[in-house]
């Protein structure tokens, strides 16, 4: 039986862009894209753990704002529940820690990357506002 893995993803927003940071080589999922974020640790709720994580991750701090999906997907190593969450930089900017690349992009040309499958319904909702 496959392992449930609970994570967090951050829909950052900035004057109407969105940031989408591309997997680094060593990730399971290389180089597609994701909405940051990361694990939920015990005893953490999900925004608890989207505002570690970004600050692990890209060494700034977010506000969570509203959740914006909640995506079920079956992967080869496991089940991701992935939620989304409305998000933005409160401190700092982000900063490659671990992922290849970021880019900021419109909610019209999200659909130009290659985004992990976990990720594409947050991207399908965004663009049906």
């Amino acid at each position: 039986m496959k392992k449930n893995i609970y994570v967090v993803g951050a829909i950052i927003q900035k004057e109407n862009k969105i940031l989408c940071a591309q997997r680094s080589k060593k990730m399971s999922l290389p180089l597609l894209w994701e909405f940051p974020g990361g694990k939920i640790e015990d005893g953490e709720t999900p925004e608890d753990a989207l505002i570690r994580e970004i600050r692990e991750e890209m060494n700034c701090l977010i506000k969570v704002e509203k959740q914006v999906e909640h995506t079920i997907y079956e992967y080869d190593f496991g089940i991701v529940h992935l939620t989304t969450f409305l998000c933005h930089i409160t401190e700092g900017s982000p900063i490659l820690l671990e992922h290849e690349q970021i880019e900021w992009l419109s909610i019209d040309k999200l659909h130009t990357l290659q985004w992990a499958p976990a990720d594409i319904p947050a991207i399908n909702k965004l663009q049906s506002k």
